[in-house]
């Protein structure tokens, strides 16, 4: 074989194995089971990048692992709360909207909610509902409220949250107060109630409750929306409700943070999940819904029809999203203490 076709085999055999130049890496933390593989494998072959995923179980998590020093991520979904703390303390960059053209596909009616509405140093990603879920069939009785974790018959077959604002909040919401309430008075009540609740649940848990509904193991939990419909996959008998109460509705957000190493590829990332086919994709796949006005049209009906994803407007109505209240967090985090706990 000739000398300049030997060289040109081995630069082939480089382009293909990636021995080459070193690929770029985009290194995103989130939340476990938040994106569909195969958009991220679309995305490292059309960035010539790698994207390392690493995952975190709550808001909370994430932010003390970031405080205590962690560095090397490039891009962020937490909620929208945490977001404007960690904007307050100049933890996020600001979003360069020349590099994210896609924006103009975010759905105005979220903005006109949204803590950051003009995109400042964050895009929203998907909406999450909370709510509960049940094993029909193994549930008798069921009425579409909170107080559900009042059934004693119930008892250790329940979780509910390993979440702070969500378990306060539910408590909150049954009781008829704001998720956000900075009032003694009321957090006393919702504490009361919850550790009521506690009497009966089996744990609190953000993650294994998806494993122990599909095997039969709890028979009703505190749940997000997406992680149920993914798991009635798994087990078709599994339903979901959004209390007759209201309840918390979130955004997780894509934000970058001060020191990401990429962050030219972070911007790439989030206009490539804010293309309205890609958008589409991923909330099918995924059962979470991404605020993208131009992707709805391309959603199938059993996720268009769904009240427990496009909220009935009464239920949206008694709904609310978690909000940054300051100091006044110091009055959750007793109540939180106080109720883990608990015997």
């Amino acid at each position: 074989m000739k000398k300049g076709t030997v060289l040109a085999a081995f630069a082939a055999l480089l382009a293909l194995t990636g021995c080459g130049k070193a690929r770029p890496v985009l290194s995103l933390y989130t939340w476990s089971d938040y994106i569909k593989p195969d958009l991220v494998r679309r995305f490292e072959r059309e960035h010539g990048c790698r994207v390392v995923l690493d995952t975190f179980e709550s808001n909370e998590a994430m932010y003390a692992k970031l405080k205590a020093g962690a560095t090397g991520y490039d891009l962020l979904t937490p909620s929208s709360y945490m977001v404007s703390l960690m904007h307050a303390q100049g933890m996020l960059r600001t979003i360069d909207h020349s590099l994210v053209p896609n924006l103009v596909n975010v759905d105005p009616d979220y903005l006109a909610i949204a803590v950051d509405r003009t995109m400042d140093h964050s895009v929203p990603y998907m909406i999450v509902v909370s709510g509960i879920a049940y094993l029909e069939g193994r549930v008798k009785d069921v009425i579409p409220s909170w107080r559900m974790f009042g059934r004693a018959d119930l008892a250790g077959r329940m979780t509910m949250f390993n979440d702070m604002r969500e378990t306060i909040g539910a408590a909150l919401k049954t009781l008829g107060y704001s998720i956000n309430s900075t009032s003694e008075r009321e957090l006393a009540e919702a504490e009361a109630l919850a550790l009521e609740w506690k009497k009966n649940i089996a744990k609190y848990d953000n993650e294994q409750y998806k494993i122990g509904l599909a095997s039969g193991e709890f028979l009703l939990v505190h749940a997000w929306n997406g992680d149920v419909f993914q798991v009635r996959r798994e087990n078709p008998a599994v339903r979901f409700f959004v209390p007759e109460e209201g309840t918390i509705i979130s955004c997780d957000d894509l934000v970058i943070p001060a020191d990401a190493r990429e962050p030219a590829l972070a911007h790439a990332f989030i206009d490539f999940l804010h293309d309205p086919a890609v958008a589409a994709e991923n909330t099918v796949a995924i059962y979470y819904l991404c605020p993208n006005k131009a992707s709805y049209p391309l959603l199938p009906a059993e996720i268009r029809d769904n009240p427990g994803i496009f909220l009935a407007p009464e239920i949206r109505a008694k709904s609310e999203m978690i909000a940054d209240i300051g100091t006044a967090n110091a009055l959750y985090v007793g109540v939180w203490d106080r109720l883990k706990a608990a015997r």
